[in-house]
This record gives structure tokens, sequence and C-alpha cells, in this order.
């Protein structure tokens, strides 16, 4: 069935991924509801507990493998639709800019301001789209933005805005500059670029860019000191800059966006009322923004943490008798961090692994209606193979993201 399953949702994802993978992620839903409920298990199986539970476990595995395959399809089909509506998106704006300054126009009569605004939106635009073009493989204008893991990057999307804000600005003053009539204009647009003058501007550029750099470089870090569990992502999302690695919403970075939008806009209105000097972001503001991305920063550093064992014990249902822990029994392993942020998917709960001494136990997905008991963040529940031996052995859980616990030494009795 799940093999059936599995060719069913290729040729779905190949003649439109979005919508076979949706009709996939239904299809497994209802499925694992299904089995949750005692229903479609073959009579070979039904009589005994663990065979019953290793049946479902299987099914639901390569039904999950089928599902993710679709999301993977859909993952690759994404870029080539995201790049046309960014340069859709550029384009639109540079289209609204336009009506905007000739209706504002209106009255107040055309200037040379107004010309250099326009041709400095016309070449950002221009270059941007050129851009798009050439990493159109990678989401267009989103691929400077994109993390490792395949994830919209919150402090390169910060860094970002404020680069191509100042890159306007200073396109903007170079037209002003070539459009001045007279030398009393020039001197007044070479004064509008003096150091006294943009020093808070100069300073949130410095910080959000720096903040990008150093985010990547404790990422990285953590990820390879086995501190910070990282899972690659099937594609980004819009929601990846406000939310956590597991979709939730992330207090640090909330508060770096929204700061930084509200001070980007600032400054915007501050061009807008002197064009013919760079904004002079007041420096309470650009303070800020430092406040901004220390906190964003240092919820980077806090985030995340290697997964521990604290305690295994023996599985006991109602009515057994308490015992030591033997094979064929099942043990329950408690601790923290076994399921990463982002790997609550049932494929990637399908790859965790406990070993036992030297044998490999794959956790069993155990459904309930809406979710699944095993394996959870804080507890899973294995059998204890026949092929492990008696006496001490260790216990280690790996993680879907490859982070392997540390040893917790158990006794197995004959």
């Amino acid at each position: 069935m799940a093999v059936q399953e599995a060719r069913q949702c290729g040729g779905d994802c190949a003649h439109g991924a979005r919508d076979g993978h949706r009709r996939a992620v239904a299809e497994f839903l209802a499925k694992r509801d299904w089995l949750a409920s005692g229903e479609g298990l073959p009579a070979a199986v039904a009589h005994s507990a663990g065979a019953s539970r290793q049946w479902v476990s299987d099914e639901l595995t390569l039904s999950a493998r089928a599902v993710a395959e679709c999301g993977r399809e859909a993952g690759r089909a994404w870029p080539e639709r995201v790049w046309r509506a960014t340069v859709t998106v550029i384009w639109a704006g540079v289209l609204v800019f336009a009506l905007a300054e000739t209706s504002t126009a209106i009255g107040a009569g055309w200037t040379v301001a107004r010309t250099a605004g326009l041709l400095s939106v016309l070449a950002v635009a221009g270059g941007l789209t050129a851009a798009a073009y050439l990493h159109r493989a990678r989401g267009g204008l989103l691929a400077p933005v994109l993390g490792e893991d395949n994830r919209l990057s919150t402090s390169r999307a910060v860094a970002v805005t404020w680069v191509l804000f100042a890159v306007f600005t200073a396109l903007v003053l170079a037209l002003r500059l070539a459009g001045a009539s007279g030398a009393g204009e020039r001197e007044t647009v070479l004064r509008g670029l003096e150091l006294s003058r943009v020093g808070g501007l100069l300073t949130a550029l410095f910080l959000t860019s720096e903040t990008a750099v150093v985010v990547r470089r404790v990422v990285t870090v953590r990820v390879y000191g086995r501190r910070l569990q990282k899972v690659r992502a099937d594609r980004p999302r819009g929601a990846d800059l406000l939310t956590d690695d597991a979709g939730r919403g992330s207090f640090a970075d909330v508060q770096y966006v929204v700061v930084s939008v509200v001070a980007v806009l600032f400054a915007a209105v501050r061009l807008a009322r002197r064009p013919e000097q760079l904004p002079d972001l007041p420096w309470g503001l650009a303070v800020l923004v430092a406040v901004s991305a220390a906190t964003y920063l240092a919820g980077k550093y806090a985030e995340g943490g290697r997964p521990v064992i604290l305690s295994v014990v023996r599985a006991r249902e109602a009515g057994d008798l308490d015992a030591p822990i033997r094979t064929g029994d099942d043990i329950e392993i408690r601790g923290a961090g076994f399921v990463p942020p982002g790997a609550s998917t049932p494929d990637r709960l399908a790859r965790m692994v406990v070993r036992i001494g030297a044998v490999h136990v794959h956790v069993p997905l155990i459904p309930v209606p809406g979710g699944f008991a095993n394996p959870t963040d804080g507890v899973l529940t294995v059998p204890v193979p026949v092929d492990v031996e008696a006496g001490r052995v260790e216990v280690r859980v790996v993680t879907a993201a490859g982070v392997e616990t540390e040893a917790v030494v158990v006794e197995v009795g004959e």
C-alpha cells in the first residue's frame, strides 16, 4: 500500500508539485488516524501487540517517506515560481513609486530631486532584476537571505534591507550632484555627505551587517560543536523571518524585524523631506537598533541545546509485575531534546535511532488521533531486541539532526 502511494504521489508531484504534496499529506493524516483507531491490521500480526506496533510503524514510515518526497519535489519547483514573483513585486513597487511622485508633483511641480529619486529606483530595480535572473535557481532575490538550512534568515534579510536603502540613498545624492545647476547647490549636496550628519545611519548599517556575519558564525560553530540541532527545511517560507525552526513565534526575531523596519521607514521619511543630504538617523534610534541587534544575537546564543538522556526505565503496563530489564521488554528513555525544532514531521521522526549496546533500534511510530504518542521530545519507547547481550550496556539516542546523546548504562538481565 505504501509503495503504491509513493508511485501515485510521484505522478502527482510531476504534474503539480504543490497539489500533489497537499493530497499526499491529507492521505497520510487519514491513514495515521485510521491506524490509530486499530483498523487495518493484518490478521497475521493482530495477535501480537509488539508485531502490530512494528507493522503500523513500518507502514507509516513508508507513507511518510512518500509524503517527504512530494515535499522535496515541491521544494525543487519553488525557486522557478518565486524568482518571477519577486521580479513582479519589484516592478510593481517601481510603478507605485512613480505614481506617488507624479501625484505629489501636481501643484508643487517636478523637481531635480524627483528625477533623481525616480532614476535611482529604476537603477536599483534593474540591478535587482538582473540579480534575480542570475540566481533564479535559488529563488531569485531571496537567494542572499537563504540560510544553509534552506530557511529565510532574519539577520540577512534585515542587513540586506539596510544595504539596499543605503545604495538607493547614495544614488539619489549622486544624481542630485550631477543635476545641480550651481555651485551653491552642489555645495549643499556635498555637505549632506559629511560624516557628522550620517553617523547614526552608518552605525545602524554596520551593526546589522555585522550581526548577519556573526550569527552565521555562531550557528555554524554551535552546530559543529553539537550544541545546536539544525534540520534542513523542504523549502523557505515567509514566516521564517519571525519564527524559530519549529514554526513558533520568536521574540528575538520579531523585535529585530519590527525595530529595523521602523528605523528604515524613519530614515526614508527623512530622505524624502531632505533629499539633498543623507538621512540623519537620530542617535536614539540608532541605539535602539543596536539594542535590538544585541538581543537578537543573544537569542541565537541561547537557543537550542544538545539532547540528553536523564534516565532509562523498564516500561510497565497495568497488571505487569515489577522486574529488571530483559530482552523483549520495552524501555522508556526519559530526557530532553530528542525531537529538534523542525523535525516533528513523520519522516524525520522515523529517522530517530536508539543504540542499545551494539544494536541500533529504530524508534517505532505509535499513532494516536491527531499525532503520535511516540516518539516525543522528552520520552522515547523502544523494545530491547534479543540481539542485545545480557549485562551492562550503553544506551544512546541519535536524533533526526544526527546528534548523539551521551551514553547511559543500564543492566539487562538474563
